[in-house]
């Protein structure tokens, strides 16, 4: 059996690719299922997200041909178009590949968590669907370890290496206490949502979302437990917020001087922090001259986002160096895996060729021949049936492989080592 990765990521495939692949919710059942249906496949799982799509499988086919045949037909792609852009890994690199991906070693954003996460929503699903049996239960829950040991004993997450997070970060500085804070978030793109997430995570208790369609806002607000305005209405709520961030793709700005002054001085001085994340940008620069404004762009936080990605990527460095041991557990324990079934094999044949010997002494008792006689038959068939096997494997092997065989049947059988003498020599 194969452990056998089919796939495509941001490395390998452009966004127009990768969103085609990409499996959407309300097909993803029906497709694992129909994977799992596939001649070959022993076990499956199926990784989806907007950067990858990955098949994961246990299989005795001879190639990877099936696979990716299969996630063409299901998402209605060419099979010529697609084969620069896949890869596949075996065995191995199947191993290093997992071990990568859910430490986030293998990510767009070196580092980021919510692939994690995602693997181990691939890995319920599979287990739901009874796809997962011992070699990938046991792949994707040796990957989470791998995954935590990483981000415990490295920097790879430390950091942040995104605007939004880097901003947000930034934010935690200024405010001590953040559970009692209003955050205004203006434009509805992934950057927002993306910042929207990481201040819902560390705690902001309020958030307003303003935008030119309010059912996008609307769409947002509804995710994280806030509400939606209108863009002609941010002037009139300002002076809620303590951190506005805005991001659009607006050709001027979005909030004045003025509008910012008249804010402050409606919070009575009460300090407030604004990201401007937009280019062009969203906020007039001039309102970083009032006291109580602390405004940062884009630019002030680049430097702040290579010096971590510098150090997540020494860190991934380290990382990389530590899955060399990790990936040598799985083996191992795959190999013991191997053995156990080659000996459980083993014990159940000799327990039948025992019990026909048994039965046929049995019925030589039942009709009264001589108990030695019996004896004797018992241990001369068993030794014949239990040797014959190995015997003529070894007598019929040829030149290499009839010393390899000859080398691991000593070792197996604890014989020693062999002696020679003359009439050894002589035999033919």
């Amino acid at each position: 059996m194969t452990l056998l990765t089919v796939g495509l990521n941001h490395n390998t495939a452009p966004l127009a690719v990768r969103e085609t692949a990409a499996f959407p919710p309300e097909q993803f059942d029906d497709a694992l299922g129909d994977l799992l249906r596939l001649p070959h496949v022993e076990e499956g799982a199926i990784l989806s997200t907007c950067n990858r799509t990955e098949l994961y499988a246990v299989t005795d086919a001879p190639g990877d041909g099936t696979l990716r045949d299969w996630l063409c037909r299901q998402r209605g792609l060419s099979a010529h178009d697609m084969s620069g852009h896949f890869y596949v890994y075996r065995d191995r690199d199947t191993i290093r590949h997992t071990l990568r991906v859910a430490s986030g070693l293998d990510s767009m954003i070196l580092g980021e968590p919510q692939i994690l996460g995602q693997m181990k929503d691939a890995y319920r699903s599979a287990r739901a669907a009874r796809g997962t049996g011992p070699l990938l239960t046991r792949l994707f829950e040796h990957s989470f370890a791998v995954a935590k040991q990483i981000r415990s004993q490295t920097d790879i997450g430390a950091n942040p290496v995104s605007v939004a997070y880097a901003g947000v970060s930034l934010a935690r500085q200024i405010f001590a206490d953040l559970s009692e804070t209003c955050a205004m978030l203006i434009g509805a793109g992934d950057t927002i949502d993306l910042t929207a997430r990481y201040l819902a995570e560390i705690g902001v208790s309020r958030m307003v979302f303003a935008n030119r369609s309010v059912e996008r806002a609307q769409a947002l607000a509804t995710r994280y437990h806030g509400y939606a305005i209108a863009l002609a209405d941010v002037p009139a709520h300002l002076a809620e917020a303590d951190m506005v961030i805005a991001s659009t793709a607006a050709p001027g700005y979005i909030v004045h001087f003025s509008q910012l002054k008249a804010a402050v001085k409606r919070r009575r001085r009460k300090p407030m922090f604004v990201l401007d994340l937009a280019v062009p940008r969203d906020i007039d620069p001039a309102a970083g001259e009032l006291e109580d404004i602390y405004l940062y762009s884009v630019d002030d936080l680049q430097g702040v986002i290579d010096d971590n990605l510098r150090s997540r990527e020494q860190a991934a460095s380290l990382a990389d160096g530590m899955l060399d041991a990790r990936i040598e557990e799985y083996i191992d324990w795959l190999d013991s895996r191997r053995a156990t079934d080659t000996i459980k094999a083993l014990r159940r044949q000799a327990e039948a060729e025992r019990d026909e010997v048994l039965d046929k002494a049995r019925r030589r008792l039942a009709r009264g021949d001589d108990t030695d006689a019996v004896l004797a038959f018992v241990g001369r068939t068993l030794t014949n049936k239990l040797m014959h096997p190995p015997s003529a494997t070894l007598r019929h092997a040829r030149g290499a492989h009839q010393q390899e065989l000859l080398t691991g049947a000593r070792e197996l059988f604890q014989l020693g080592e062999p002696e020679h003498d003359k009439d050894d020599d002589d035999i033919t």
